[in-house]
């Protein structure tokens, strides 16, 4: 498929939790404006159960987390389970920005978070990654 021919990559960059700090979100949901992708940013303070809501009447194709708070053990899961009752777990691809410890890192991806970006992430490797792993559909 010609560059022409590709659909545009549909993204819902999300604060999920009591999480304040919203620059990072800021910063990548406008990298992924940049090159290209169609974003959705959910606002502040969204519970699990809205971000999944989003995520489906949207049609994203990327759901991307930003949290900083502490708490991915216990809202990312509820992310998970709630894509995964309305069937669009297969069909999202899930990623996880934020402060996020290295043994958490491996939790929530054995969870079915695709990548986890912490600080400093490089801008292009992270829109890179979605380009080469975003499901097809």
């Amino acid at each position: 498929m010609s560059a022409e021919q590709q659909r545009t990559i549909r993204c819902l960059v999300a604060k999920v939790g009591l999480d304040g700090h919203d620059r990072g979100a800021h910063v990548i949901a406008r990298a992924f404006r940049d090159a290209g992708f169609e974003v959705i940013y959910s606002g502040l303070h969204k519970a699990p159960d809205e971000i999944v809501r989003a995520a489906v009447q949207e049609d994203v194709d990327v759901l991307g987390i930003s949290i900083l708070s502490g708490a991915h053990n216990t809202l990312v899961p509820k992310v998970v389970e709630g894509l995964k009752e309305y069937g669009a777990f297969e069909d999202t691809l899930l990623l996880v920005g934020g402060v996020i410890p290295d043994d958490d890192r491996a939790t929530l991806k054995e969870e079915g978070v695709a990548e986890v970006f912490g600080p400093g992430t490089e801008l292009e490797e992270t829109i890179e990654f979605v380009r080469e792993n975003v499901p097809e559909r």
